[in-house]
């Protein structure tokens, strides 16, 4: 059973039309990467499959199941996702913003606690536990949002049956960082969680992804794995970029350098 399923999504919430005619499926343990110029549609495509934005035409599944049928809390049972400004103000222990991704559960204090410990070693914030989070960095704020999402999908040996929407999830991070959390996405793919990352940093779409949907104008432009979708005229006629495009010294991937 797929995680994710579009068929024919149009979104157009004022009219016109934000996203048009968008189809594509996720499987469990695949990371979609989601790409386009500024403006194309791409947080847009992530707020639809969240909810937040309603569908114009077409539809689509969550596990199988169309959206529609679903009732919010099993859905936030199953899906979390990192939007790209946090606006949460409220001088909360790190700790305590991460256990508000438990919220839609009832697994208990000793259950929570046991999650919480994983998700901080995952998101290696350890010694950020007692910290208040408006006295965070904007990197450390990240990693702790990152945490939350983490946490409110997290299980222990099988991430099957889950859903994760991650909107730009690097960049406000050191490099250290950045390594780290791509580490920490491929674990919970690597567990069978599904995964819509929009990122702009073609070279983490390249190591992340199991496919790549591009964006242009609301429209998909193409779809597929990132050795077919990354070539010179494809970013010429999509980002209107020069770029050289060589293979990864260690990896079998692309690496795009702007020229």
């Amino acid at each position: 059973m797929s995680a994710l399923q579009l068929n024919n999504v149009t979104v157009a919430p004022w009219g016109i039309a934000l996203l048009e005619d968008i189809s594509f499926t996720l499987q469990p343990g695949e990371v979609l990467g989601v790409i386009g110029p500024n403006g194309a549609g791409k947080t847009t495509l992530l707020n639809t499959i969240a909810g937040d934005i309603p569908l114009h035409d077409g539809e689509f599944l969550v596990h199988g199941k169309p959206y529609r049928e679903w009732d919010r809390r099993s859905l936030a049972k199953t899906m979390a996702y990192l939007q790209q400004l946090s606006l949460l103000n409220f001088p909360y222990t790190v700790e305590e913003v991460i256990l508000l991704g438990r919220s839609p559960h009832d697994t208990g204090i000793t259950r929570d606690s046991e999650i919480l410990e994983d998700v901080l070693q995952l998101a290696d914030i350890t010694d950020l536990r007692d910290r208040l989070y408006t006295r965070l960095s904007g990197g450390e704020k990240q990693r702790v949002q990152l945490a939350r999402v983490f946490s409110q999908i997290w299980q222990k040996n099988t991430m099957e049956g889950t859903l994760l929407l991650l909107d730009e999830p690097t960049a406000a991070l050191d490099i250290q960082h950045q390594q780290g959390t791509t580490d920490a996405i491929k674990e919970l793919a690597g567990k069978g969680c599904a995964i819509v990352l929009v990122v702009h940093d073609f070279n983490v779409a390249a190591s992340l992804a199991t496919r790549l949907l591009a964006l242009k104008n609301g429209k998909q432009v193409a779809f597929g794995k990132p050795l077919d979708v990354f070539t010179e005229k494809f970013f010429t006629d999509v980002f209107a970029a020069d770029v050289a495009i060589v293979e990864h010294p260690s990896r079998s991937q692309p690496m795009i350098i702007s020229r």
